[in-house]
């Protein structure tokens, strides 16, 4: 086979052999190019929520290319974006009232961050910091780099990054002290915003923790007049058991960023929800104080259609009873690791489960984690290993049985994982 001449995402391709291609999808399955059936147990990198190619989703893209391809929206709206919009804001916790688009999970923080920005300095109040939780992870853009967790994704690239303030995360027992130094850091007066994962830290290590913590972050930051931003890009579309984490705190973030299963997975595509506030501090006959950000393909008529779809999907199928019930398939095929002493911290949200298995050498760079990725694809399973911490976020049409697998190969492959290792 001649080399490809692609570069693949997070990938080393002096380690790595030839990708396989993938021929087609549908469900929870990928089907390479030699036949073999593959089941997608982290939903592709997240996206897919209903399933591959969900039918309704499918039509709705098809219907929307008969009418449209991509249309500039500094210039015009159209149908699919002003239906998805209103969606969203129908959908979204109460008080959010503006849609911003654009086109990925790191845009939609970026503009977030930029919102929150923008709001201080168009009312002339010189708030210049953001505040983040360690281990986060926004995505890969320098200002998502900035207050992601600095290390080996973002070394390179230290002399771009802008700095921010760093709350430790709340480990058991320890809440208290990430709340004090989020009231430390606000009483400054500089905090223009905190920017949180809510419930879980994804890319981070699938880290867990509760809805008083992040009511309580919310209550500081309103005491102090700072904006709180919500990163829901992964935690959105009912992965955390409800549709947005922030649900269940019982709080209402002043922005709001989601992507990936905006679409069901289908088409790139994000939005940065905000209050009338926001709105309006970018709102003046003074052209200075527009809000300046766009990308060529800001509301593509195709994407926002596939989001309309997924909007109906949700309406229409029994979406949250899919959802309980991999809650609870989840939580009992749990069980079996609990007293296994291969693996630690064995933690549930919604949907999305996690466990770390004990090596000696752990992190996100653990030779453990390749080693178990390829011995999964062998047995026809797509899971990515966070370094030594495996975790399960499949599309919400696995079956018992498919998920049960999964869990068996977790055994099977975390026993050859730690000979392999000895």
């Amino acid at each position: 086979m001649n080399r490809s001449t692609v570069w693949h995402p997070f990938t080393q391709h002096a380690l790595e052999p030839p990708m396989k291609r993938i021929a087609s999808t549908q469900g929870a399955y990928l089907t390479d190019e030699d036949g073999n059936r593959i089941l997608d147990a982290i939903s592709s990198w997240w996206v897919i929520t209903h399933g591959h190619r969900h039918p309704t989703i499918m039509e709705a893209i098809r219907a929307a290319t008969e009418a449209y391809d991509q249309i500039i929206f500094a210039e015009f709206s159209h149908e699919a974006a002003e239906r998805l919009a209103e969606g969203l804001i129908g959908i979204a916790p109460a008080g959010l009232k503006h849609v911003f688009y654009s086109d990925s999970g790191s845009t939609a923080v970026e503009v977030a961050v930029k919102m929150a920005l923008g709001y201080f300095h168009n009312q002339g109040e010189p708030r210049d910091r953001i505040v983040v939780m360690e281990h986060g992870y926004h995505g890969d853009t320098i200002g998502t780099m900035s207050t992601g967790e600095r290390g080996v994704f973002n070394a390179a690239y230290e002399p771009l990054l802008f700095g921010v303030d760093r709350l430790p995360f709340p480990e058991a027992n320890s809440e208290q002290d990430t709340l004090d130094r989020f009231e430390a850091f606000c009483r400054t007066g500089r905090v223009a915003a905190l920017l949180i994962e809510p419930l879980i830290l994804g890319a981070g290590g699938m880290k867990i923790y509760g809805a008083t913590l992040l009511a309580g972050l919310k209550k500081i930051a309103e005491q102090h007049g700072c904006l709180f931003i919500a990163d829901e890009v992964m935690t959105g579309w009912g992965r955390t058991g409800t549709m947005f984490a922030c649900e269940q705190a019982g709080l209402t973030p002043d922005i709001l960023c989601t992507s990936k299963g905006l679409t069901g997975g289908a088409l790139p595509l994000a939005a940065t929800l905000a209050t009338g506030d926001i709105f309006d501090a970018h709102l003046s006959t003074d052209r200075r104080k527009t809000f300046f950000h766009s990308s060529s393909y800001t509301a593509n008529p195709i994407a926002c259609a596939a989001g309309v779809a997924n909007l109906e999907v949700w309406r229409n199928e029994p979406v949250i009873e899919r959802i309980r019930d991999l809650e609870t398939a989840h939580r009992l095929n749990l069980l079996r690791y609990e007293a296994d002493a291969r693996f630690a911290n064995i933690r549930q949200l919604g949907t999305i489960a996690a466990l770390d298995l004990i090596v000696p050498a752990g992190g996100y760079l653990a030779k453990v984690g390749p080693h178990m990725r390829r011995l999964f694809r062998d047995r026809g399973l797509l899971i990515r290993p966070l370094g030594n911490v495996l975790y399960l976020m499949p599309p919400y049409c696995v079956t018992t049985s498919e998920l049960e697998y999964a869990y068996d190969t977790i055994g099977e492959v975390a026993a050859i994982a730690l000979e392999h290792a000895q």
